[in-house]
């Protein structure tokens, strides 16, 4: 027997509507802008201490460029400041190489009571598994049509 005084799935939907806060998407946004651009230029910097003091090239300042922002997205994960961070900023912080290595400590933080191999190790490549399968797959389809379009003559 059903209750007249409930409201129907769509009545519901509505109401729910009607009392969820509003997102502020332009300040988010700019968060966001600012946030990404802020990690990005501390990259850029890391990028020129390299080449400028270590006598990198541009494309061997890479390696230690990167290594550099997954260390400092660790440290920070590992204290709680990118947390916050990502609070504020929302989506900035999910500049590829920091975001990434945010979810994997995190990951590895979480689950650390679990012991070392299957707390920390399986669920970390939990997370990791599948990015990096996608980022092989994405590199596979990428070669192939690249192959393709010399092949046929196009560049």
């Amino acid at each position: 027997m059903q209750n007249n005084n409930l409201p129907t799935q769509e009545e519901y939907q509505q109401l729910a509507k009607e009392y969820e806060p509003k997102r502020p998407l332009l300040k988010n946004c700019i968060r966001a802008f600012f946030a990404g651009g802020i990690i990005c230029t501390i990259g850029q910097f890391f990028q020129w201490f390299y080449m400028t003091y270590f006598d990198f090239t541009e494309v061997t300042a890479s390696n230690p460029t990167v290594a550099s922002m997954i260390i400092i997205s660790m440290l920070l994960t590992g204290f709680g400041v990118y947390d916050h961070l990502a609070q504020w900023a929302g989506a900035g912080t999910i500049v590829p190489v920091t975001g990434f290595a945010n979810t994997i400590t995190s990951a590895a933080i979480e689950h650390r009571s679990e012991g070392y191999v299957l707390g920390v190790g399986g669920n970390m490549f939990k997370i990791a598994g599948p990015v990096i399968t996608f980022g092989v797959f994405a590199a596979f389809v990428v070669a192939i049509v690249r192959i393709l379009v010399e092949k046929l003559g196009v560049i």
